[in-house]
C-alpha cells in the first residue's frame, strides 16, 4: 500500500515507535528511525527491518531538544529517499511530581520532547508535502490529551498541546491532500511498561497480576494494555487513501479510558 514512500518516525528505536516502523515498512515504506539507545542493538534494528520487509532504512540520531538537529534529519530523510511523505511524531518522556515541585528543567525538557519537536518536525516536512499534494502526519498524543492525572502537569499539558496542534496544521493543510491527526493510547504493554512491575510489586506488595489490574490498568475498564501493534495498525489505516477524509482527529485507543 505505502510502495515509494517515505516514513520518518521519531522515537522509534523501541516501543510504540519501533512498531509503527515495523508495520510502515511492512507496507513497503522507506523508513527514517530515530531515537537515542546502544548503537549497536539501533544498527541490528535497523538492519532486520531492511531485511523483513525489503525496504531501506535510514538512523538520524537527531536530538528532539534541538530544533535544527530536527530540520536537518527531515532534510537528510528527503535527500535520502527523494521525499518525505509520512511523518509521525512519537518522541515523548514522562516525570512525575507535584506541581509546585516539578523542576523547571523537566518541564522544558518534556515540553520540548513532546510538543515543540512535533512543531519543528511538521514546520520542516510540510512544504515537501503541499507541493507533492500528499501527505500523512500522524502524532502520538495520549489518553491524557483528553483527561489529566495528577503530578504530571508537563505530560498532560504537552499532550493537550498536540490535539491543538493536529487541529490547526489539519485546517492549514485541508486542501493539500495532507491530512493530520493524531493518536491517543491507554496503557500500552511496552518494555517500558514492563519494567516498572517489579518495583511497584514491592513498594505495593502485590502480584504482578494485581499490579497490572489495580494499579496500571486502573482507568481502563477492559482491563487490558492496548498492544503496539493495535496502535500501529491504526497509525497504518490513517495512511491509507481509505482514510483521506480523516484529518483533525484525536482517535483513542485506550480501552474505553475517556469513555467515562
Amino acid at each position: 500500500m505505502l510502495k515509494g514512500k517515505t516514513a520518518l518516525v521519531t522515537g522509534s528505536t523501541s516501543g510504540i515507535g519501533l512498531g509503527y516502523a515495523r508495520a510502515l515498512a511492512a507496507e513497503g515504506a522507506n523508513i527514517t528511525i530515530n531515537g537515542f539507545g546502544d548503537a549497536a542493538a539501533i544498527e541490528a534494528e535497523r538492519t532486520r527491518i531492511e531485511k523483513d520487509f525489503g525496504v531501506r532504512v535510514f538512523y538520524s540520531p537527531a536530538d528532539m531538544t534541538k530544533p535544527d538537529e530536527i530540520a536537518d534529519m527531515v532534510r537528510k530523510t528527503e535527500q535520502t529517499f527523494g521525499s518525505l511523505d509520512i511523518l509521525i511524531n512519537n518522541a515523548g518522556i514522562q516525570f512525575v511530581s507535584p506541581v509546585e515541585e516539578f523542576p523547571i528543567d523537566k518541564w522544558n525538557q518534556i515540553i520540548a520532547i513532546n510538543l515543540s519537536a512535533a512543531f519543528h518536525a511538521i514546520r520542516a516536512a510540510v512544504p515537501g508535502m503541499k507541493n507533492r499534494k500528499w501527505g500523512r502526519i500522524i502524532s502520538t498524543a495520549s489518553a491524557h490529551s483528553l483527561v489529566a492525572s495528577p503530578f504530571k502537569a508537563a505530560y498532560v499539558s504537552a499532550k493537550h498541546g498536540i490535539a491543538g496542534l493536529t487541529k490547526t496544521v489539519a485546517l492549514e493543510l485541508a486542501t493539500f491532500g495532507v491530512t493530520v491527526n493524531c493518536i491517543s493510547p491507554g496503557y500500552v504493554w511496552t518494555p517500558l511498561v514492563e519494567k516498572q512491575i517489579p518495583d511497584t510489586m514491592k513498594a505495593r506488595n502485590m502480584t504482578a497480576e494485581q499490579v497490572k489490574r489495580d494499579v496500571l490498568l486502573a482507568a481502563q475498564p477492559t482491563k487490558e494494555f492496548v498492544t503496539v501493534e493495535e496502535v500501529a495498525a491504526l497509525a497504518v489505516y490513517l495512511c491509507s487513501d481509505a482514510a483521506k477524509a480523516i484529518t483533525g482527529a484525536n482517535l483513542s485507543i485506550d480501552g474505553g479510558w475517556t469513555a467515562a
